[in-house]
């Protein structure tokens, strides 16, 4: 005759089945781990990021859009544009009609206002853009309409975005990775760059929420006269553009795995910190009409950032882009922002632990 005798433990969560028959006996435990849920996140971490992005502007008229509509706009690297994370700075708004009141009293053509027709956010959406930041200085060029036009538009598309004073941060979640996304600017509107101690607890919030915290930021000086993180706050035409060094550093220490900065429109140096990985501009990447593309204005990365299940920086692959007003966006050969990074790196973090050789950016041994 055969039975079945079992004991619960249900106090230290041990299950404990004992079977017997006329001719033998079993014994068998099996542990049940309570209130536990395990997850295993991926091994490594792809993110694709690029800095500023406006594809043509139809204020103060449509000739200000290029003659293909923009469709062709991320054409040289479309097969770049690939990873888990494909990030850039939305410079400007997608607004159809409407007048900037930043241009009252200036001429029109001489100011700069940037409202992209509403269908060029589908080129974003086509090229693999899935996260964008709207913390700058011509999301708001006209003003709530912009911004709240935009948000919609960013919404329909899937397309996760946050910077604004209504929309902060925003949480998301991809093949199993739970994401936060938070950006900063020192402009109207934004979540402020130059609150270091409010930026610290909205990261160290995110990061209790979720397994990757990436922070962007828009700040620093504009130009070829801003190449350099100086460490202090950095002011242009009378305004405090941040410290973003400062900025940086506080918010890894929060709790951010990826720091991904934008604004100056020039390219900067990089810096590992903490084993966190950190942009300190990523230039003009895309940027049709009124923008400067003389010099080093007009070079930029495309980074293929690699980080481990933990947010800690594996390596980054340095695709180098060049703009010029005829060719627009283009593969450059001669790896100008490459090298432009290496040795702005090693000026201005002496002692780096980096290495910079075939456009690629690792540890040093």
């Amino acid at each position: 005759m055969k039975f079945l005798k079992s004991i619960i433990l249900s106090s230290i969560g041990i299950i404990v089945f004992i079977s017997c028959t006329s001719n033998s006996a079993q014994v068998k435990v099996a542990v049940v781990k309570q209130d536990t849920i395990i997850r295993k996140l991926k091994d490594t971490i792809s993110i694709t990021a690029v800095g500023d992005i406006m594809l043509g502007s139809a204020f103060p008229s449509k000739t200000n859009l290029p003659p293909d509509d923009a469709v062709n706009s991320f054409e040289a690297v479309d097969s770049l544009l690939k990873g888990d994370i494909v990030f850039g700075n939305l410079e400007g708004c997608f607004l159809n009609s409407g007048n900037s009141n930043k241009c009252n009293g200036i001429n029109p053509n001489n100011c700069y206002a940037f409202r992209m027709p509403e269908r060029y956010a589908g080129i974003y959406k086509k090229a693999g853009f899935n996260v964008l930041s709207i913390a700058n200085n011509h999301v708001g060029d006209f003003d709530a309409k912009g911004r709240k036009n935009t948000a919609r538009i960013l919404d329909s598309l899937q397309i996760h975005y946050a910077g604004q004073l209504n929309k902060p941060f925003e949480i998301f979640e991809k093949d199993s990775v739970k994401y936060a996304f938070c950006a900063f600017a020192p402009n109207e509107n934004t979540v402020s760059i130059n609150k270091i101690d409010s930026a610290k607890a909205l990261v160290a919030r995110l990061k209790t929420m979720t397994d990757l915290v990436i922070v962007s930021f828009h700040g620093g000086g504009e130009g070829a006269r801003f190449e350099h993180v100086t460490r202090k706050n950095e002011v242009f035409y009378k305004e405090n553009r941040g410290n973003v060094y400062a900025f940086a550093h506080a918010v890894i220490d929060a709790g951010a795995d990826v720091v991904l900065g934008h604004g100056p429109h020039v390219t900067r140096a990089v810096e590992v910190y903490k084993n966190k990985f950190i942009a300190y501009s990523l230039g003009n990447f895309c940027t049709y009409g009124m923008f400067s593309l003389k010099g080093n204005n007009g070079i930029a990365p495309l980074l293929q950032l690699k980080v481990n299940g933990k947010g800690d920086f594996l390596s980054a692959n340095v695709v180098s882009i060049k703009q010029d007003k005829v060719s627009r966006l283009t593969v450059d050969d001669s790896f100008a922002a490459f090298k432009r990074i290496k040795q702005l790196t090693d000026e201005d973090f002496i002692g780096h632990q980096l290495k910079f050789e075939n456009n690629k950016i690792t540890l040093k041994d």
